[in-house]
């Protein structure tokens, strides 16, 4: 049924004959109406606020008028503030490259000087590489730079300093990345055993079926190292930091048994995300920016409490598919991963099985464990752009 649209009705009155009046008669009659209106305007207003105080609510705020953007909106992830919070300055992150291509270089490549310039110039030309990562601290434990860090004394297994080593990439042309592994240290809780995981019954350090301790994201020792290195690593001039191997050892029944039984629990992955985020927070405070790398092989395993999208502050990773791993297969204890045919062929089959656990991150992938021809780089990278992968980590 439709309406038909009349518009605005206009009453009428009939007016009255005032021309009878005397003038007297007209200036008063005009000095009541104003009085009238008045009145009527300040019962009004005084009625009005009594019946808006009562009808608010406690704690109500005023809603501004929203202000128009003109910039490119920037998505602040897992921050909470209070209804009367508001938020007056842009964050602090640096911008992160939306094409993102680098070489990674091996801890050889840190042990010395000679062995620096010798990596970096082996560094494929014809790829667009426009940043070099350096791992300065790898799985295991080692330091290959010369930190000053007390923690790190005893893991330290090169002499080159961090200005040098920036220094270095600088002049040959590129833009240096720092790596730095987390927990999967074996080697500061050798030391500092309360930087690794201990007995619940006695505090006694706990070592894998390897023989080795590992660090552990509920000491405060082993977060405290973590964060010193990178505001070592920061403050000597790098803007990029990657940090790798947020982990659990595979403990087995019997291991979780014996030690705190929060490793048992679901919720244990918060310790790992924390920690991450403690380093992404001291990262961005100090100027930098930085990416939390896992590897494929973890996710396969069951190694992966730290992807939760919903509490890690960033959502930008690098996805790390090791060759040689698939090559040989991956056992997870239940399940056996085989992969078959060329590496490009492998890394499509392992992107199949990972994807649903990085779908909700910005994703690097990272190509490392082998050494590959260009033609082979060449078509990983189409294949790996065929997924809506960007950006490209080699070695």
């Amino acid at each position: 049924m439709k309406f038909k649209n009349k518009g605005r009705k206009i009453y009428k009155t009939k007016e009255k004959n005032y021309y009878g009046k005397s003038p007297a008669a007209k200036v008063m009659s005009g000095a009541l109406t104003v009085l009238l209106f008045g009145g009527i305007c300040f019962l009004g207003y005084s009625a009005a606020e009594p019946i808006i105080n009562y009808t608010k609510h406690k704690g109500d705020v005023p809603v501004d008028e929203p202000t128009t953007v003109t910039e490119p909106l920037t998505t602040v992830e897992n921050s909470v503030t209070s209804p009367t919070t508001k938020i007056t300055e842009a964050p602090t992150e640096p911008v992160t490259e939306s094409y993102y291509m680098a070489a990674s270089l091996s801890e050889s490549a840190l042990v010395n000087m000679d062995a620096l310039k010798s990596a970096i110039s082996g560094v494929p030309k014809n790829e667009e590489i426009t940043y070099i990562q350096v791992p300065l601290k790898v799985s295991g434990g080692g330091v290959y730079y010369a930190s000053s860090v007390y923690e790190a004394q005893n893991s330290i297994k090169s002499v080159l300093t961090l200005p040098e080593i920036i220094q270095e990439v600088e002049n040959s042309g590129y833009h240096a990345v720092a790596v730095l592994s987390t927990f999967r240290d074996n080697s500061m809780p050798a030391t500092f055993y309360d930087g690794g995981y201990v007995f619940a019954s006695n505090g006694s350090l706990w070592y894998d079926g390897q023989g080795r301790p590992w660090s552990s994201p509920y000491s405060q020792r082993a977060v405290d190292y973590n964060s010193a290195l990178v505001t070592e690593i920061i403050n000597a001039g790098f803007e990029s930091i990657i940090c790798s191997d947020f982990v659990f050892p595979d403990f087995t029944e019997y291991d979780l048994q014996i030690l705190d039984p929060v490793l048992g629990k679901t919720d244990r992955c918060i310790s790992l995300t924390s920690a991450a985020n403690l380093l992404y927070d001291n990262a961005v405070s100090n100027g930098a920016s930085m990416r939390l790398e896992i590897s494929a092989e973890d996710i396969l395993c069951g190694r992966k409490d730290v992807l939760q999208p919903m509490l890690l502050s960033s959502n930008n990773i690098v996805l790390n598919i090791e060759i040689n791993k698939l090559v040989n297969g991956i056992s997870s204890g239940e399940n056996v991963y085989e992969f078959k045919g060329t590496p490009t062929e492998m890394i499509e089959q392992c992107l199949v099985l990972v994807n649903g656990d990085i779908v909700d991150f910005k994703t690097t992938i990272r190509i490392s464990g082998a050494s590959l021809p260009q033609k082979e780089i060449t078509s990983i990278k189409k294949v790996l752009s065929e997924y809506g992968y960007k950006s490209v980590v080699i070695g």
